[in-house]
């Protein structure tokens, strides 16, 4: 049976995370990242934590524990009450940044309040490490690529649903990459939230089967790709899907055809200058006369050649082409997954 108190180390922690994770942190160090799932009971407030802070360093480390515990002390009350949402018996884990002594003050409240409480070793600080690490973990990444309204992100999700390893990295940044791929989108998490939610898909990706990564460059909108996930990324074999421009028009027309007109008008003066100044204008008049397919035809020249003009400078050593249907669907998404094996498979 496991000891109320105990101590676990992350990676062991990351195999039991059907348990309630207490992240004990202040609010803002939660709102800047935190393990996906966990509950934020702060025992300080951010004000506190600074107060501790400036204490440790003015006037030694007793004096911080001394304020720190007054501080505590005070809202106890509010504390158990934050507890009473578990069951007698129930078993937690509790973290701070570093699983020093806040954390070790929780898990002791904890104790006091019937629960059995497992401390993470190194806490946050740890799990944060080990997630780092894992991107340089080899996985078998195919890259889908081609232009923009190929239908990437439907296609991704087809090979999901047929049991395929995806992750969506336009998903987890809440973006979709161009100067278009915010709107009507929620605001993007901050990079470190990122790659925590990131590194939760990561874990669970089967390193002998195939994970299906949309082509991006290393920044998705604000949010810049973890190094080592870039690396392998660049390195990966590549399927550049196909298809024509007509249904390319209409897909693109079917996504963005009912965001606000202003909002489109925003994000196509973003790249203005290298759009050029004709191009523009004439894509502006066609989105002031609801001519929405003509401000898409515009916009997908634009992104087409510049689609070219990445590639170029970032040549993939395995690319293969695959036509599609039309934009976002596959003749055989049994075709697609056979290609990305033969992709994979170390030649003689």
């Amino acid at each position: 049976m496991i000891e109320i108190c105990d101590t676990i180390d992350v990676e062991t922690y990351l195999k039991l995370r059907s348990v309630p994770t207490i992240d004990v942190r202040s609010p803002r160090e939660f709102a800047k990242g935190h393990i996906s799932g966990a509950l934020n009971i702060p025992l300080f407030n951010d004000d506190e934590r600074a107060q501790v802070g400036i204490a440790y360093k003015n006037r030694g480390r007793n004096q911080a524990i001394a304020l720190g515990l007054r501080l505590v002390g005070e809202k106890g009350e509010s504390l158990i009450e934050s507890l009473s949402q578990f069951e007698q018996g129930e078993q937690v884990f509790v973290h701070c940044w570093r699983g020093g002594m806040r954390s070790e003050a929780f898990a002791w409240l904890t104790l006091r309040t019937g629960l059995r409480s497992r401390r993470i070793i190194g806490g946050y600080k740890a799990f944060r490490s080990t997630a780092h690490a894992s991107f340089a973990e080899h996985k078998q990444i195919v890259i889908l690529s081609g232009y923009t309204g190929v239908g990437k992100t439907a296609l991704l999700e087809d090979l999901r649903s047929a049991g395929e390893q995806v992750i969506d990295l336009e998903a987890l940044a809440c973006h979709r990459g161009s100067a278009f791929g915010g709107i009507g989108q929620p605001d993007q998490p901050t990079v470190e939230q990122f790659e925590n939610e990131l590194f939760d898909e990561w874990l669970e990706i089967d390193p002998n089967r195939p994970v299906w990564i949309e082509d991006e460059s290393q920044s998705i909108g604000r949010i810049n790709l973890p190094t080592p996930l870039w690396s392998q990324m660049k390195d990966a074999p590549g399927i550049f899907a196909e298809a024509d421009r007509e249904s390319r028009l209409e897909l693109l027309v079917r996504e963005y055809g009912d965001l606000p007109a202003e909002a489109l008008g925003d994000a196509i003066g973003r790249v203005k200058k290298r759009l050029g100044g004709l191009r523009y204008q004439n894509a502006m008049e066609a989105l002031g006369r609801n001519e929405i397919a003509k401000f898409a035809d515009i916009a997908l020249s634009y992104y087409d050649d510049a689609y070219t003009t990445a590639a170029g400078k970032r040549p993939r050593a395995k690319l293969v082409k695959y036509s599609l249907k039309r934009a976002g669907v596959a003749d055989s998404l049994t075709d697609l997954q056979r290609l990305a094996q033969e992709l994979l498979t170390p030649c003689c």
